[in-house]
């Protein structure tokens, strides 16, 4: 049986502190809830934090990396996908995980934000940019979820989920 797969999409060097902090919960929550975390793979803001959290609560991590070896990874990945395609790499990201949670938001996280809704997938936005989700949510209303918790962040994924397989 498949396991889920939820990808935290957000800002490396550019994270906020509540970002990360957001991000550390979100790994935990998604850990515990027995999913697979899947993130961009960095040792740095939003990714290292999601890893460290889900590996604190025994979670297994699944990290994309933009490189072709692993330079920059987050000691927190368990299973590295290595492209060696840079940014491009978000595509992965997006067609790999079962519903999409970006927390916080950088030009990268933005560009995930716009692959998943072009690919139809559950987006959860997890940011005080109010401009970035006015703008996302008039794109895709019915498949933007705009929350401002890691646990209200978890019951919308499993409200997708739900959807997902009915």
């Amino acid at each position: 049986m498949k396991k889920i797969i939820i990808g935290i999409m957000g800002p490396g060097k550019g994270a906020t502190s509540l970002d990360v902090d957001y991000a550390y919960q979100l790994g935990q929550l998604i850990a515990q809830s027995g999913w697979v975390l899947l993130t961009g793979g960095s040792n740095t803001g939003v990714m290292e934090a999601a890893n460290q959290g889900a590996k604190a609560a025994n979670g297994l991590t699944l990290g994309i990396l933009p490189n072709a070896d692993n330079k920059g990874m987050s000691k927190a990945v368990d299973i590295a996908i290595f492209t060696n395609l840079g940014q491009a790499r978000n595509v992965i990201n997006v067609l790999s995980s079962d519903v999409i949670i970006a927390c916080g938001m950088g030009a990268g996280t933005a560009s995930e934000i716009a692959l998943g809704i072009k690919q139809n997938k559950p987006i959860i936005l997890l940011n005080q940019n109010l401009e970035s989700q006015n703008f996302f949510k008039s794109l895709a209303p019915e498949q933007v979820f705009i929350v401002d918790s890691p646990e209200a962040a978890i019951q919308t994924v499993k409200d997708c989920l739900t959807q997902l397989i009915e």
